[in-house]
């Protein structure tokens, strides 16, 4: 079985034709541009980490009954979220690995139904592993700067509203970009959600980041202890730095496969960087 539908055409943009896509890839040349050829193998061994991971995070939250809670409750969506992703990987590199090796004979129109079925839950997950990271970012907002309100305005109603309405819009978007994936519009869609994602965590991140920075400059004010603030201070920023770093190393990659493929599908340099796309999946 092929590398999923929507994605392989997006590591293969539909605005080239197959003359100028060789022409471009020619002109681009050198070893760099050969892209990585990833064994089935190794996205079969990390989907079954990323499963393993994220069942233990499922698994805590529901045997606990302390996490019972709704910040724990978006974790938890989050993980399942990320689930999907790894069930999904390791399916299709399962049915993949059988048919390479004959083990497994399908027919060719059960295979496009198993793609398009495996796509819009990849699709689905992508979409709400984002939205979850978004609402965890705001739940923790409305924590630190409304803690008194907190249980008032986050009630058990509202977030089990807030979790269906990810759901249900995820499962909608990707329908919808599994039917219209040639379309640019859809990139656009998919990639102005990103950017808004991750405005957003910057905006509420770095806000409550300066609020604990005011609240320890008071503190060590106070006790007249410098060294604990700097020590608190540093720590908070490294914490930041790598929370929004490695979302945006994770992220960052793919989208900007997206956006090139918007921009400039037939250009040499974005063809070089479409040859890379399966490491921007791993």
């Amino acid at each position: 079985m092929s590398t999923l539908a929507p994605l392989r055409l997006l590591r293969e943009p539909w605005n080239a034709s197959e003359g100028n896509q060789s022409n471009t890839t020619a002109g681009a040349g050198g070893p760099w541009c050969q892209g990585l050829n990833i064994p089935n193998e190794l996205f079969l061994t990390l989907g079954l980490v990323s499963l393993v991971e994220n069942l233990l995070v499922v698994a805590a939250i529901l045997k606990n009954r302390n996490l019972h809670s709704p910040t724990y409750y978006f974790i938890c969506c989050l993980a399942v979220s990320d689930m999907l992703v790894s069930v999904s990987n390791l399916v299709e590199t399962l049915f993949m690995l059988l048919m390479e090796h004959g083990v497994l004979v399908i027919h060719a129109s059960i295979v496009r139904h198993m793609d398009n079925v495996i796509d819009m839950l990849i699709c689905s997950s992508i979409v709400s592993s984002l939205s979850f990271l978004g609402v965890i970012a705001v739940d923790r907002y409305i924590t630190i700067f409304y803690a008194l309100r907190y249980h008032s305005i986050m009630t058990l109603q509202r977030a089990v509203v807030t979790m269906a309405s990810v759901w249900l819009a995820s499962t909608v978007s990707s329908t919808i970009f599994i039917t219209y994936y040639r379309n640019n519009a859809i990139l656009l869609c998919l990639i102005g959600f990103f950017l808004f994602v991750l405005v957003l965590m910057l905006v509420l991140y770095i806000h409550m980041f300066i609020l604990s920075r005011h609240h320890l400059c008071s503190i060590s004010s106070q006790q007249k202890q410098p060294t604990i603030y700097r020590s608190s201070s540093l720590k908070g920023t490294i914490t930041l730095t790598i929370l929004l770093g490695v979302f945006f190393i994770c992220w960052g990659p793919f989208f900007f496969h997206l956006i090139l493929i918007v921009t400039c599908p037939t250009n040499p340099f974005c063809t070089c960087f479409f040859s890379y796309f399966n490491l921007f999946l791993i």
